[in-house]
C-alpha cells in the first residue's frame, strides 16, 4: 500500500536515474516508475507466500524425525499445531495471490536453504514456544504468530537480502514497505477484518470520498518534475553563490526540482507540506548538510514563485 512519501521517493529514484543516465525519454521514466510500483507489490505478495513455504519446512522436519531408525515417543507423536496453522491453507488457496505468483513464476521451492535456516532460527524462540504450547487453535493465533515472524526473522536478514536482490533490483530497499504490508494484513485479520490483499495504492482504501488517485499523483508529480527540470535546475544554480555551486550534490537538485515541480503543479497541496516532505528526504538520499540546503533553498525558491504567480493553491492556507 504505497502512500505519498513512498511514492515520492520512488519518483525520485527514477528522475536521479533519468538524469545520471541522460536520454532517457519521457515514457521511459513513465514505465520505470511503473515498474518500480508494481515490485513493491509483487514483494509484499511473496513474502507472504512464504508462510506456506516454512509451513512445509515444518512438516517435512515431522515425516523426517518420523522416519529415523530409531525415533523417539516425540518424533511419532510430535505436536502438529505450527504444522497445520490455518493461515498457511488460506494462503495456498487465495486464487488472486497464487495467480500472480504464477504469472510472476515466483517459488520458494529452490531457497530450501534460506526456509530451513528461518525455521530453525523460529523453532528457537520463546514466542514460537509459547504458541507451540497454547491450546488455542485459531486464525487469530496464527496471524499473530507469523506477525512476529515477519517482524523478526527478515529484517537485516543477508541471505534473505541476496534472494531479492537476484529477482529485481527494487526489492531490497522494498522490503522494509512489504514485510510492514504483511504485517498490516496479518492484524487485520486477526482483528476480524475479511482476508484480502492491500490494494497497490493507499488512496484505493479510501473507496467513495473525494481524494485524488495516488497512482495518478505520482505520474504527474513525475510529468511535472521532468518537464521542468531544465528550468528549475537552473534556479537552483542560480540561486546559490559561487563555493556553494562546487559542493551541490546533484541528489540535491533532484530534491528541489521535485519540490519546485510540486509546489507549482498541485494546487491542493500545501507548500509546508510539499517542503516538509522533501526535506525529509533529503535526510535518507543527500549528505549530512542536505537536510538544511534543501529546507532553506526549496523555501527561497517556492516563496519566488508564489510573489511572481506560478503557485496557486485552491483554498486558505495553503500558500
Amino acid at each position: 500500500m504505497l502512500n505519498r512519501r513512498i511514492l515520492r521517493i520512488k519518483a525520485y529514484k527514477v528522475l536521479y536515474g533519468s538524469v545520471i543516465a541522460e536520454g532517457t525519454s519521457l515514457a521511459q521514466a513513465e514505465a520505470q516508475l511503473e515498474q518500480a510500483c508494481e515490485a513493491t507489490r509483487d514483494l509484499y505478495v511473496y513474502m507472504l507466500s512464504i508462510i506456506p513455504a516454512l509451513t512445509q519446512v515444518a512438516k517435512d522436519r515431522i515425516d523426517a524425525a518420523k522416519s529415523k531408525l530409531r525415533p523417539t515417543e516425540e518424533d511419532l507423536n510430535p505436536n502438529m499445531k505450527f504444522a497445520e496453522n490455518g493461515m498457511a491453507r488460506l494462503i495456498a488457496e487465495d486464487v488472486d495471490l497464487n495467480k500472480l505468483l504464477a504469472k510472476k513464476k515466483y517459488s520458494w521451492a529452490q531457497y530450501d536453504i534460506l526456509l530451513k535456516k528461518v525455521m530453525t532460527s523460529v523453532a528457537s524462540k520463546e514466542y514460537f514456544a509459547q504458541y507451540m504450547e497454547s491450546s488455542e487453535r485459531s486464525l487469530t493465533e496464527d496471524c499473530r504468530l507469523f506477525t512476529k515472524i515477519f517482524e523478526e526473522e527478515f529484517d537485516d536478514n543477508q541471505d534473505l537480502e541476496m534472494i531479492l536482490e537476484e529477482k529485481s533490483m527494487h526489492w531490497v530497499d522494498d522490503l522494509p514497505y512489504a514485510l510492514s504490508w504483511c504485517c498490516r494484513s496479518l492484524k487485520d485479520f486477526a482483528d476480524g477484518k475479511s482476508w484480502s490483499l492491500l490494494p497497490l495504492y493507499q488512496s484505493e482504501m479510501k473507496k467513495g470520498e473525494d481524494v485524488e488517485s495516488d497512482k495518478l499523483f505520482v505520474r504527474r508529480l513525475l510529468q511535472s518534475s521532468y518537464a521542468g527540470y531544465e528550468k528549475y535546475s537552473a534556479m537552483v544554480a542560480e540561486a546559490v553563490s559561487g563555493w556553494e555551486k562546487e559542493r551541490l550534490f546533484l541528489s540535491d537538485v533532484v530534491l528541489v526540482v521535485m519540490g519546485l515541480a510540486e509546489a507549482v503543479s498541485f494546487p491542493t497541496i500545501p507548500v509546508k507540506v510539499t517542503i516538509n516532505e522533501y526535506v525529509e528526504l533529503a535526510k535518507y538520499y543527500g549528505t549530512p548538510k542536505s537536510r538544511a540546503f534543501v529546507n532553506g533553498l526549496l523555501d527561497r525558491l517556492v516563496q519566488n514563485l508564489v510573489n511572481e504567480g506560478s503557485v496557486a493553491k485552491e483554498g486558505k492556507g495553503l500558500l
